[in-house]
């Protein structure tokens, strides 16, 4: 009987603003790894404070790959990920070097470590993408939304009606194929992952000191120039070319105050909250996951020193790989 080798990897994972990023790089610098990013919108070039992108001195002389590599125009599926991943994943083990995967783009990460079926799904149908898109600028989101509920209620259980893009690929795969989206995840998660994790989530038990982090880090982002940046976008057309980088967060609450319908105040209100939702939905996910090894990132009201969460990580580490 053969035995099938698998590639032993870590993954970092958490809600925005736990300290996913400075942990990954810790690990890689003392197991001499490189950090895979799992991140849908750091693919993106050009989207850099928005995404809160890693600066060169937050990658601390680690290689960082998947990161600023796509045109923001262009679009970029889970699907593509996976195969982009897979690609860097192979590479680093012919040269020996240990994964370090970091990201909060949940689906991404479950989709690489919980193996895929031989079956492909569809590629994109621009004739059904252009009657989905006729219909939500119609009668609006929910109407679409409502559409996915009729055929793939289990799909429509787990996509917000405002994630639009990924209801209207999930009515796609079922209109192309006659099978529900919620399906095709099923026969995805029955097949053997081909690698060996560790994944590390980060949770704070003080929910309001999380709350804090974020809030400080969208003031961060916004002196580091995210206005400037979305303006250049918008001047660009990128939102316009791209839907998917119209909604991400940062950018969708702050197109609202250069078109001139709220001041930036209120943008920036907005903004926060919509990070604080994206953490709790985050939360939610990788809380589901029975793959993910916690580690507390706070005690007593206040962040453990990075130097622990390091020792920790290292022996869930040790003990899956």
């Amino acid at each position: 009987m053969t035995v099938t080798r698998k590639q032993g990897l870590i993954a970092v994972v958490g809600s925005t603003a736990s300290g996913k990023s400075q942990l990954a790089v810790l690990l890689a610098q003392r197991l001499g790894g490189e950090v895979v990013s799992c991140d849908s919108m750091q693919i993106y070039r050009r989207m850099t404070v928005g995404t809160a992108k890693p600066t060169p001195n937050d990658m601390g002389g680690i290689p960082h790959h998947l990161i600023d590599f796509i045109e923001p125009d262009l679009p970029y599926s889970c699907a593509d990920y996976v195969r982009d991943a897979k690609e860097t994943l192979a590479s680093l083990d012919r040269r020996g070097v240990l994964p370090v995967v970091c990201g909060g783009t949940g689906l991404y990460l479950d989709r690489l470590l919980c193996g895929t079926t031989t079956e492909e799904l569809p590629q994109r149908n621009h004739t059904l993408r252009e009657q989905y898109e006729a219909v939500r600028l119609t009668n609006g989101n929910q109407a679409l939304h409502d559409r996915l509920r009729a055929v793939d209620p289990e799909s429509a259980d787990t996509i917000h009606p405002n994630n639009y893009p990924r209801v209207m690929r999930a009515l796609e795969i079922f209109e192309l194929t006659g099978v529900p989206k919620s399906q095709w995840d099923k026969r995805s998660l029955a097949v053997e992952s081909p690698y060996r994790a560790a994944v590390i989530g980060l949770r704070y038990c003080d929910r309001q000191l999380l709350y804090r982090r974020i809030d400080a880090r969208v003031d961060t982002m916004l002196k580091a120039g995210l206005l400037e940046e979305t303006s250049a976008l918008l001047a660009e057309g990128v939102f316009e070319r791209n839907t998917t980088a119209a909604q991400a967060i940062g950018y969708k609450e702050l197109l609202r105050h250069l078109r001139g319908e709220e001041s930036l105040a209120e943008a920036v209100e907005r903004l926060k909250l919509a990070t604080r939702h994206y953490a709790k939905r985050q939360i939610t996910w990788f809380g589901a996951k029975n793959y993910v090894h916690w580690i507390n990132a706070d005690r007593n009201g206040e962040p453990r020193p990075s130097g622990e969460l390091l020792e920790e990580a290292l022996t869930i580490a040790e003990k899956v790989l």
